[in-house]
């Protein structure tokens, strides 16, 4: 038998001088391109955040490396990333045989939270420089996604002030029930209007003093009244308690109608995964994203579970971001109002967004309404419309309306002279007297707008292209990215923590779209094209003029 020739194993053996840590790194591997990318991120900023004294700390750029490698293989946990820089190839390349633990990794990500999106905008930028997007239209939507709150911990406006009555009226009973003159004067003088915490307290300060100030009681009615008293007393500084309790959960919900006990910047709102398919509310934020191409250059966490009342916030917060409007915004029916049509025209937007009944009526058997308020024939000259049976019907008068925003409406009123006896009233309308209709002008000025933007050929163009743009991210982010729930606590921490996932999401997605071949030479030419996009943005930028300024030196 021939003898078989092994290669030396021996698996414990010490090398005196190693090799390259990313000698088994392909040369086209997205670790090597995000290595070269955040190298040539500006984190002046980011190295404020630590003291120069005390022990010294691991290196910003490492860390930054690290948990975005992570997120974009999915890897959210911090002490599976400790696991793998210890044996994964591509951590110890990045880390550089560093190995930071999991409570450092996570204080890391804690210390940038205030950093981190000005991070996701320098990538964006480059982004920007390289071709992908060109920062000129955004494509609205937006998602719901969970809390790490409990689901059973919710705070209900309508319950909290529904309690809050009835305490008034119990301390009410009871102050009027105390046999003291101090209790009976406030009775009297808050009838009809509310107690607050402080003036409870002052209540049971006083009469606390008058205890005190009383003579030794001596008879065995007099004890008992004096225990009735403090009894009293007792009970009224519990109710002062929950009267505080209950102005504090007011105060924390604000404008809302809820929040959870554990995460207060929550609110409960219907998600899209219902397991139980009984409608059941849980805790979660109102993620709005922007999309070019696929790539997120855009996002904002709203505790309003209305994408409605977001969107001007929302358009603002891209101008703070890169000091100037989009040119084009696309968004589905969820986003048309009359507040958001105004903003898009004083900003000089093309609004290609939808509102309601746009999908109706572009159906090839839909048939408008005779008797609706836009079927009806407007004279504008004279300011009347005419009914189907050719009545005028004149102008009587005007309604305001106040949105959840704060946005003022008004609607002019039109009423029909006579309807008595009109052949088309069962049809027409059904209450009493003569017709009246409500016509909000502007809105319906916005909406014609619309409609001949979203039926142009570019219009299709864009309500095609929206359906693969936010949702096809969505997508991604919740099955490919297995991100449906966020781990934190509180507002902030959650911003963070999207926030890495969108730069991990935007590198990953670059690393798709660009041609593995020639990956080398762009890492090459990364800075040199950044430098250029920066000089290209300079014209719009005005308050961190300086900043860039710098970046293109």
């Amino acid at each position: 038998m021939t003898k078989v020739h092994f290669r030396s194993y021996i698996h414990k053996k010490m090398i005196l001088f190693p090799q390259r840590i990313d000698k088994d790194i392909a040369e086209d591997d997205p670790v090597r391109l995000l290595d070269a990318l955040v190298d040539n991120l500006m984190l002046d900023n980011v190295y404020k955040l630590y003291k120069p004294s005390g022990r010294k700390p691991y290196h910003p750029q490492m860390m930054l490396k690290v948990i975005l490698y992570a997120y974009m293989n999915n890897i959210y946990s911090c002490r599976r990333i400790e696991s793998l820089l210890k044996r994964d190839i591509h951590f110890i390349y990045l880390a550089g045989y560093e190995q930071p633990d999991f409570i450092t990794i996570n204080r890391f990500r804690n210390r940038v939270k205030k950093e981190i999106n000005n991070i996701f905008t320098q990538v964006v930028l480059i982004l920007a420089a390289k071709g992908l997007i060109s920062l000129d239209v955004e494509y609205i939507d937006g998602t719901k996604i969970e809390s790490k709150a409990n689901k059973y911990t919710f705070i209900w406006k309508r319950t909290v002030e529904k309690n809050r009555a009835k305490l008034q009226e119990q301390i009410r009973t009871l102050l009027l029930q105390v046999d003291d003159v101090i209790a009976q004067d406030n009775a009297a003088k808050t009838e009809g209007v509310e107690f607050t915490a402080a003036l409870l307290d002052e209540i049971s300060k006083e009469l606390n003093k008058s205890l005190e100030s009383a003579p030794e009681p001596k008879t065995k009615e007099e004890k008992q009244a004096v225990r009735t008293k403090k009894k009293q007393l007792k009970e009224l500084e519990k109710k002062r308690n929950k009267l505080q309790e209950y102005d504090q959960q007011l105060e924390v919900m604000g404008e809302r109608n809820s929040y959870s006990k554990t995460d207060p910047d929550a609110t409960f709102m219907h998600m899209k995964e219902d397991a139980m398919r009984n409608g059941q509310t849980k805790p979660g934020y109102n993620l709005q994203i922007a999309t070019e191409n696929q790539f997120i250059t855009n996002f904002a966490l709203y505790a309003n579970r209305t994408d409605t009342l977001t969107l001007s916030s929302f358009l603002e917060s891209f101008k703070s971001r890169y000091h100037r409007y989009a040119k084009t915004v696309v968004a589905d029916s969820g986003y048309g109002s009359e507040e958001n049509y105004l903003f898009m025209d004083i900003h000089n937007m093309e609004a290609y967004v939808k509102y309601n009944y746009f999908h109706k009526e572009q159906r090839p058997r839909y048939t408008p309404n005779p008797f609706s308020p836009a079927s009806l024939y407007y004279n504008k000259e004279q300011d009347f419309y005419i009914c189907p049976m050719g009545q005028h019907m004149k102008r009587i008068g005007m309604k305001r309306s106040l949105t959840s925003n704060g946005f003022v409406t008004y609607s002019v009123r039109y009423q029909a002279e006579r309807c008595d006896g009109c052949p088309l009233r069962g049809s027409c309308f059904k209450a009493r007297g003569n017709r009246i209709i409500e016509v909000n002008h502007q809105l319906q000025h916005y909406k014609q707008k619309a409609r001949e933007l979203l039926t142009s050929e570019e219009g299709i163009k864009h309500r095609g292209r929206r359906c693969i743009e936010p949702e096809a991210v969505f997508g991604q982010t919740k099955y490919n990215k297995a991100y449906k729930r966020f781990r934190h606590f509180g507002k902030d921490k959650v911003n963070m923590d999207f926030a890495f996932f969108a730069i991990a999401f935007n590198i990953g997605k670059m690393c798709r779209k660009t041609n593995l071949k020639e990956l080398k030479a762009v890492m090459e030419v990364l800075l040199v094209t950044f430098r250029c996009s920066i000089q290209v943005y300079i014209g719009y930028l005005k308050p961190n003029k300086s900043f860039y300024m710098k970046l293109a030196a």
